[in-house]
């Protein structure tokens, strides 16, 4: 479906499609319509950029319970309000 409008181009873009009218030997309208759908297809393919962002580190010191690799132990230590055994070697 074409849709009839009016654009109020800049005399520089104007200018720059007339030439590519001449070099096509192509009509005004269709000469927009490429150059258009070329700028669409390059914007849309265009993955926009991720802001940056950083995390800053802080310390927040040693774990009160000890080690955390036994996951029973310290579920067992959160539970109970109990202080951490001493790891057996």
């Amino acid at each position: 479906m074409d849709m009839r409008i009016t654009l109020i181009l800049d005399t520089d873009v104007a200018s720059r499609l007339k030439r590519l009218c001449r070099r096509r030997d192509a009509r005004f309208e269709d000469v927009v319509n490429a150059v258009l759908r070329e700028g669409l297809k390059a914007i849309e393919g265009q993955q926009r950029p991720r802001a940056k962002s950083w995390t800053k580190p802080v310390s927040l010191g040693g774990s009160r319970i000890g080690s955390l690799d036994n996951i029973a132990e310290v579920l067992a230590i959160a539970k109970d309000g109990a202080s951490p055994q001493k790891s057996r070697l």
